[in-house]
């Protein structure tokens, strides 16, 4: 989703270091579970480093910068996980949103703090100054946080949502993984168009309320 209208030089700069690290260690949470897990996909694609470039997909993350919109994905084979695969697979999928809430307060802790006050780059200038890439941190990674826990697929969220069901319901919703794409793109170009903007409704409370928080403003 487009997060920004106007953007400018050093706020599209803001935007695309703070989203790249979001994206990657999302994905990298989902492959340090999933390894720890039992499940060697992970490793075996070589997503268990830091390195936040292994966890990028080419064309989401051009369409991230381009579009505002874009996505990555890890390797994960839930047959592998130990113990139940419905919830060791909804344990691997929390790790992401999680990774993400951790971000946004790792972003925020600067201007809780008071270590960072509000300032914006001049005009003309090329940069972004620390306070608006620690916002930008903490918008992307809450935005992330709350969209990625949508219970519809291929979200983690549905993910979530099939470990917690009882296994019969979990199975007649389990065939939905199918049209996840098609579902996330009736969600976010579709609905809206009629008037029906269940994103911004979905993340207008974790915004409203846990933002304020972190930037210091609660």
């Amino acid at each position: 989703m487009l997060l920004f209208g106007d953007i400018t030089v050093p706020l599209f700069i803001a935007f695309a270091f703070t989203a790249l690290l979001a994206f990657a260690y999302h994905e990298f949470a989902h492959a340090l579970v999933a390894d720890r897990l039992g499940d060697d996909t992970p490793r075996r694609f070589g997503r268990m480093t830091l390195n936040p470039f292994v966890h990028l997909d080419l064309f989401g993350t051009l369409m991230l910068l381009l579009a505002g919109f874009g996505w990555a994905s890890t390797p994960v084979n839930p047959r592998n996980l130990r113990g139940n695969p419905r919830t060791a697979h909804a344990i691997v999928a929390i790790a992401g949103p999680i990774a993400n809430a951790l971000m946004a307060v790792l972003w925020g802790l600067p201007l809780m703090t008071g270590l960072v006050e509000m300032s914006f780059a001049p005009d003309g200038a090329i940069l972004p100054t620390v306070y608006q890439v620690c916002y930008t941190g903490v918008l992307i990674n809450l935005v992330l946080f709350a969209f990625n826990l949508m219970p519809i697929p291929p979200l983690d969220g549905f993910t979530i949502l099939v470990g917690l069901l009882p296994v019969e319901m979990a199975y007649r919703l389990e065939p939905l993984r199918q049209y996840g794409t098609i579902i996330l793109l009736l969600v976010i170009f579709l609905l809206p168009r009629i008037g029906l903007n269940v994103i911004d409704l979905w993340l207008s409370p974790v915004l409203n309320n846990v933002m304020p928080i972190l930037l210091g403003r609660g």
